[in-house]
């Protein structure tokens, strides 16, 4: 128990030290208020009421979009377009190259299947012939 009062004290040390320091103040923000006109951030953050209706005004749902707009977008499509199809195209030629891997396998356990039961029936009366080739 009197190492929690021992980290109390030495909390509270800190902090009144802290807050006596001179640095303390200088985070600080100020209180007066003689400064309320100046041209300072906010300023510049927001807009007067006549332009932010006029902004919304001009750039409203329905309005017009001007021609240089209208080609980004038409180019972002496009960009777009060509990206999903190159896609489309690579997948395709992914699945023809595995089915034909497919069907070169099966053509081959086919024509070892064929082979030995051409072996194993031949009776050696007549030559072999060669079926499907």
């Amino acid at each position: 128990m009197s190492w929690t009062y021992a980290s109390l004290l030495a909390l509270c040390a800190l902090l009144c030290a802290l807050s006596m320091s001179p640095e303390a103040d200088s985070a600080a923000v100020p209180t007066d208020n003689t400064n309320k006109d100046s041209k300072g951030p906010l300023k510049k953050l927001f807009l007067k009421e006549a332009d932010a209706s006029n902004f919304f005004r001009r750039r409203s749902r329905r309005a017009s979009k001007s021609q240089d707009e209208i080609n980004a977008e038409q180019r972002q499509v496009l960009a777009a377009d060509e990206r999903r199809r190159e896609f489309h195209e690579e997948k395709r030629n992914e699945y023809e190259n595995h089915a034909e891997e497919l069907n070169d396998e099966q053509d081959e356990r086919t024509r070892e299947s064929t082979e030995q039961w051409r072996e194993f029936h031949y009776d050696g009366r007549y030559p072999p012939q060669d079926y499907n080739r």
